[in-house]
């Protein structure tokens, strides 16, 4: 269960394959935690405490989704700095500029995207609307799963 590099840049999935029929729909999760761009950092990383997630996507007052905060920019962008989390809002601080999957994109290529954009996490749309995010945990539990069907059926 390793992804093994080919050559610098093209990653492979090692021995585990995905199905090019699976969809992000399949294993995305659809319940998606959200905060206002005024937020306060606190408030959105006591929200991440409480759900076990290690993000929340930013939206604007009309439901569009403005960008993502992430562990990854409260490290780097938030106690890095040394930034009041009280005082700093996520607009401050989120990316603002992320990749995301459409609902009904085939599974297959998007780890490899994931791990060459250095992506942990993924909002999922449909159209413009934000419907759900896909982990790298989440796709690690289907090829693990996957793998574990395989071996018990084959």
């Amino acid at each position: 269960m390793s992804l093994v590099v080919i050559k610098k840049g093209d990653v492979s999935h090692g021995k585990m394959s995905i199905p090019k029929e699976t969809h992000i729909k399949d294993i995305m999760i659809d319940q998606i935690e959200t905060v206002d761009a005024s937020t306060s950092v606190f408030e959105a990383v006591r929200l991440m405490k409480k759900n076990k997630i290690g993000y929340v996507v930013v939206m604007s007052p009309i439901f569009d989704a403005l960008g993502i905060f992430t562990e990854r920019d409260l490290l780097n962008k938030v106690v890095a700095e040394g930034l009041d989390i009280k005082k700093t809002k996520v607009c401050d601080v989120m990316t603002p500029h992320f990749e995301c999957v459409q609902l009904e994109d085939s599974l297959h290529e998007i780890p490899k995207l994931m791990l060459k954009k250095k992506y942990r996490h993924s909002p999922v749309v449909s159209g413009h609307r934000v419907v759900g995010i896909l982990t790298m945990k989440d796709i690690l539990k289907f090829l693990s799963l996957d793998n574990l069907i395989s071996g018990i059926v084959g």
